[in-house]
């Protein structure tokens, strides 16, 4: 082993492969991915309880409890076991089930699994050894180092090994690719074929019908068994259908497989074939969307169609690892100007893309009706059967997929003139009845059925594209709804109620109030508001947290309230855990979003009404949460996010000379090299940074760690920053001058009575019988709150950190004092039983033993008893004593989480220059905003 990497993990021996160049590298190490302060333990056969604050904060049915205590009810018969009864089991358990050889004869129970390597661990193949496999991951992968840069690399590595005699890694770029070109993992080749029009081609035929059409594709069966073959999934993987209900009883959805659809085309596979009893259902998951990577030099654009399985978790999924693979590239026709609205052209072009798509799919049509037998990621073999389970689009490439008419919904049959209107569900059985009961132009005006077409479903067993179609977070919700619908019309509101200029000046002061936004981590500052030209998801995602408050004042209430009503079905819609209580929340929010949007009819904004497509089809989602399971494991962000990786990036690689190929072979490579490093992982050879963390501690969905102690995740945890500030005084007195808080000695000594004498009330007791405090004190300028937070981005099982500051001078510039939560009566749910602090100083002292982290705060009271009826959102203000801030030290136990506020601006107009850092001082009262992140609109209510 190097010397650079001396220092060898304590949890070595429990699995974690790291090392590290210093002592202070493995420390860190071990407190990010070995220590988790939201476990409960049992030491000694005695639950160690968390402090009382810490288990409550969820409502009374929680939507995002954490996993303990739950139980999944799998499919009796496929759910890779032999055939059984119905079974329970926690969620905590990992469903293993009885494997089967490979040529898919029962093992008896028991039998362990086979290495999925048996090479030695010393074997590096097709590489010389770690250096040069690392050298070329690095460069090939992570810098994307150019041919010509990296032979002068080489040059000057074997130049400075003259003296030794060792020579570089490789001797070329083309030695490199040629070493990555030979590696067996993860291989899956591109293949091609040709298609074209093959109609009657006139004299004048249009350039269109005479093109010859290349697809490339790789053989989706492939790509399957490799993904199956995955040991990097193992944990966050399922193995059947399941239904999840909670401690409650209340029904659960979140993995694909948790879904509806899963368990139906289970039952239906069974019920044809009862022989499969015993087998691994394998939703696949398809998504298509096309991506420019060029506008300024030829507006070049791609298709490419991705493929996943239901089986992997979302988080897995949305992470890609490996669990989003581009499968083809689609052809895109192009023809002159006068053929953009030829019938004909269209029809070509949809034609081409269903046959497409299923002859690409074709190798796995097989597998739908007879078990494939695979290794899965727990090393195990099953008997494994396909099915068309989703479909990743957005409305364009739904319409070209269902083959409907621009403007219907592909899911309903409601009218393209009035989308909420009386409908019913498509599927593939009515529209064939109505195709051989209809003449063309009646399915096309009544039904908004294209009888060109026949979608690319109908080569498959069980396929139906009406049924398959998933919910589209990104395109229909969050930039649809939100960017293109609502704060569209309130600028167009504006223009109708002001004129042009006055509605200017308005957006402009809109604008300067969202730049007025308080910092909180983790939330995008618009340091000029929201004008910029180039939107991304991420910006409308940004914006809708801090727009609701930057309009009050300027528009009618009805309209922040139709706002505040879609900013909740958004927030409902998106969470990672969805049980039946909040689906009845979103039906109510989705409701009142309906009644309130009127007032966009009403002042002439929308005078034909809301049949919109994207809009329409949130009236579906309850109905896809529970086929599907959490929409924002199917959502087109996925895709979307895909295209960078496997589009754009290898576009920029190559030399821009018929790109694809040299896009494909890049693709190719990555995937070889992503899949090698995986072998080499889970063989134990990987060290320091490529090598994946393993955590020791709830690292099993079991809940296991060392010795298999069971673990219990609580919901929130806040600690003292690791190091002490040292410019401060070391004595109560003098650290009272320092930062001009002259009520520090007496506010802490107050404290510590009341910690020691907790059925007293320290405020009534003279100052005197307080005890004193002589110990050092240490400052601290943060605190690090940790809690269980799945539906934002998270890490490690779901569990989010959260930096709350209070400097001094931050980055150099301004103070920051930022806000936070504590818990005052952890018997009343939400906002009843926390309250909103002003963090003025981190510290803590030492008395008999015993170390009392602490903050001194400003306290905040909130404004009525419930929440703000236009915003939803609570409104709190500075408690003051004789017109100067109300302190109090507090035990820093009684924090939950940082908390935003956002200031109630009223009519009024902000200055031209105010600067964001002003905001929690300039304002009489704030919104709590719970819109800020996903757990914060769960917990505050």
């Amino acid at each position: 082993m190097p010397q650079l990497f001396k220092f060898l993990c304590p949890f070595a021996p429990q699995g974690c492969p790291q090392r590290f160049r210093s002592q202070a590298g493995r420390t860190n190490h071990v407190r990010t991915f070995h220590t988790n302060r939201n476990i409960v333990e049992e030491i000694g056969g005695i639950q160690q309880q968390p402090a009382p604050h810490l288990l409550k904060m969820v409502p009374s049915l929680p939507p995002q409890a954490p996993a303990s205590g739950r139980r999944r009810n799998y499919h009796p018969h496929l759910n890779g076991m032999p055939r059984a009864p119905f079974i329970i089991f926690k969620l905590s358990n990992i469903l293993e089930g009885v494997p089967c050889t490979i040529d898919g004869s029962d093992l008896a129970p028991g039998t362990k699994a086979i290495p999925c390597s048996t090479k030695l661990p010393t074997d590096w193949d097709p590489f010389d050894d770690e250096a040069q496999f690392r050298t070329g991951d690095l460069l090939y992968r992570k810098v994307e180092m150019s041919g010509g840069n990296i032979d002068e690399l080489m040059d000057i590595w074997a130049t400075s090994k003259v003296a030794s005699g060792d020579p570089a890694p490789f001797v070329s770029h083309e030695h490199m690719y040629a070493t990555i070109d030979a590696i067996t993992h993860g291989d899956a080749p591109w293949k091609s074929f040709h298609t074209g029009y093959v109609g009657e081609v006139g004299v004048n035929a249009p350039s269109w019908q005479l093109q010859d059409y290349e697809v490339w594709y790789r053989d989706p069966s492939v790509v399957i068994k490799n993904m199956l073959d995955n040991p990097e999934f193992h944990g966050e993987f399922d193995y059947a259908p399941f239904v999840e209900v909670d401690k409650s009883g209340q029904r659960c959805w979140n993995e694909f497989m948790s879904g509806n659809f899963s368990w139906r085309h289970a039952n239906d596979i069974f019920e044809a074939d009862n022989t499969t009893s015993g087998a691994m259902y394998c939703p696949i998951i398809l998504g298509a969307d096309k991506t420019t990577v060029s506008v300024a030099t030829g507006h070049v654009e791609y298709h490419p169609l991705y493929l996943s399985i239901g089986n992997v978790h979302n988080t897995v999924r949305r992470a890609h690892r490996n669990a989003v693979v581009p499968i083809g590239f689609l052809a895109i026709p192009k023809g002159d100007r006068k053929y953009d609205n030829d019938s004909s052209f269209r029809k070509f072009k949809r034609q081409l893309y269903h046959a497409s798509l299923s002859t690409i799919l074709k190798s796995l049509c097989a597998g739908m009706s007879v078990p494939v037998v695979l290794r899965c990621p727990d090393g195990h073999y099953r008997r494994v059967l396909y099915d068309l389970a989703s479909f990743i689009a957005d409305y364009p490439e739904q319409v070209y997929l269902a083959g409907v008419v621009q403007g219907w919904c592909p899911r309903c049959t409601a009218l393209s003139n009035d989308l909420d209107g009386l409908h019913g569900r498509r599927t593939r059985a009515f529209t064939d009845e109505l195709l051989r009961t209809l003449d063309s132009k009646t399915l096309w005006d009544e039904y908004g059925i294209d009888d060109d077409i026949l979608p690319f479903t109908h080569d498959f067993p069980r396929a139906d594209i009406h049924e398959i179609l998933t919910p589209d977070l990104l395109h229909q919700v969050i930039k649809g709804t939100f960017k293109d619908h609502l704060v569209t019309w309130v600028s167009d509101y504006l223009i109708l109620e002001h004129g042009a200029a006055r509605a200017d000046e308005i957006l402009d002061d809109i604008d300067r109030r969202i730049a007025a936004t308080p910092i909180f981590p983790n939330l995008r500052r618009f340091p000029h508001g929201r004008r910029f030209k180039q939107w991304t998801g991420d910006d409308s995602k940004a914006l809708m947290k801090v727009y609701v408050a930057a309009i009050c004042g300027h528009v009618p209430q009805d309209m922040v309230q139709a706002l505040t009503a879609f900013l909740d079905v958004c927030y409902l819609a998106r969470r990672s855990d969805i049980s039946e209580a909040t689906l009845k929340l979103f039906d109510v929010a989705l409701a009142k979003f309906y009644t309130y949007r009127e007032i966009f009819r009403t002042t002439n904004v929308r005078p034909t009404g809301f049949s919109l497509p994207r809009q329409h089809s949130l009236s579906h989602y309850r109905y896809l949460i529970q086929e599907f399971g959490a929409p924002n494991g199917v959502c087109s962000s996925i895709t979307e996010s895909r295209h960078i990786t496997a589009v754009k990036k290898p576009w920029r690689r190559s030399n821009r000379y018929e790109a694809l190929g040299q896009m494909l072979l890049t693709n190719q490579r990555l995937d070889k090299l992503s899949a090698a490093s995986v072998d080499f992982t889970d063989r134990g050879m990987l060290v320091a940074t490529l090598a994946k963390p393993k955590a020791t501690r709830h690292d099993d969905q079991d809940g296991s760690s060392l010795g298999h102690r069971k673990v219990e995740l609580v919901e929130g945890n806040v600690a003292l920053a690791q190091t002490r500030i040292r410019n401060y005084p070391r004595t109560l007195d003098a650290l009272a001058n320092h930062i001009n808080q002259p009520h520090l000695p007496e506010l802490t000594r107050r404290f510590l009575f009341g910690q020691l004498n907790p059925d007293l009330i320290s405020n009534d007791i003279e100052l005197d019988d307080c005890p004193v405090i002589t110990s050092k004190i240490s400052v601290f300028h943060s605190a690090v709150a940790s809690f269980f937070a799945p539906s934002d981005e998270c890490g490690i099982h779901g569990m989010h950190r959260e930096r709350i500051r209070s400097c001094p001078m931050w980055r150099t510039k301004n103070p920051r004092r930022d806000c936070a939560f504590v818990v005052e009566d952890d018997s009343k749910p939400g906002m009843r039983g926390m309250n909103v602090v002003r963090v003025q100083l981190f510290f803590s002292f030492i008395h008999e033993g015993k170390t009392y982290p602490c903050a001194l705060v400003q306290w905040y009271s909130t404004i009525g008893r419930s929440r703000d009826s236009i915003t939803g959102m609570w409104k709190v203000r500075p408690d003051t004593h004789r017109n100067e801030p109300l302190l109090a030290v507090i035990h820093l136990d009684t924090f939950l989480r940082g908390a935003h506020l956002l200031p109630i601006f009223g009519d009024e107009f902000l200055p031209v220059n105010f600067n964001f850092v002003h905001s929690l001082d300039a304002f009489a009262a704030y919104y709590i905003n719970h819109f800020a992140d996903h757990h914060m609109h769960e917990v505050i209510f």
